[in-house]
């Protein structure tokens, strides 16, 4: 006796499960092409880029441990909340960064220290305010596509990313639900 696999059964969206993946497989792949820019491309990271880089990570990571864990509904809730501000808090920080870059010259702040420096020299508290307000190599553009710079993007990104994962997890079984 021969058993057709159907289409469905191979989608990686057909399951929670298999949808939290597919947001850890392109969170991932967001990580690598950062990497890539960085290494390849020698375009280094400012400190709000490095902040919208940790928020992709912890991303894809809530993304890895909801497709692991077989949650009930109450924690794929909870596991939605914790996507939805992680996205929330990246795109924050991608958007305070494209404020910077659309600066006249004469309003870019000055370049701060860089972030090793102030890791090791300032309190937490302090280091979050100096990086969250910027600094001139904050506002510099080297590096488009299709017009929009590399925050532009990673503001895209965790859009789709963060409406995704909330949605996908607050319905759980649900997903995907066929829209008439």
């Amino acid at each position: 006796m021969s058993r057709a696999i159907s289409m469905s059964s191979m989608n990686i969206f057909s399951t929670v499960r298999g949808a939290n993946t597919a947001g850890f497989l392109v969170c991932s792949a967001l990580i690598a092409f950062a990497l890539y820019a960085q290494q390849v491309l020698g375009l280094e990271p400012c400190p709000l880029c490095i902040f919208q880089r940790v928020a992709v990570i912890c991303l894809g990571l809530l993304f890895l441990i909801a497709a692991v864990h077989p949650a009930g509904p109450g924690v794929r809730r909870f596991y939605a909340i914790l996507i939805g501000l992680t996205a929330l808090a990246g795109s924050g920080v991608a958007g305070r960064q494209l404020w910077l870059q659309a600066l006249p010259p004469d309003r870019v702040p000055a370049c701060g220290p860089g972030l090793d420096f102030m890791l090791e020299a300032f309190p937490v508290g302090e280091m979050l305010m100096t990086v969250l307000s910027g600094s001139g190599e904050c506002a510099e553009v080297d590096w488009t596509l299709f017009g929009l710079s590399m925050p532009g993007w990673v503001l895209i990104a965790l859009t789709v990313l963060g409406t995704y994962g909330v949605v996908l997890n607050w319905r759980g079984k649900g997903w995907p639900r066929r829209m008439r």
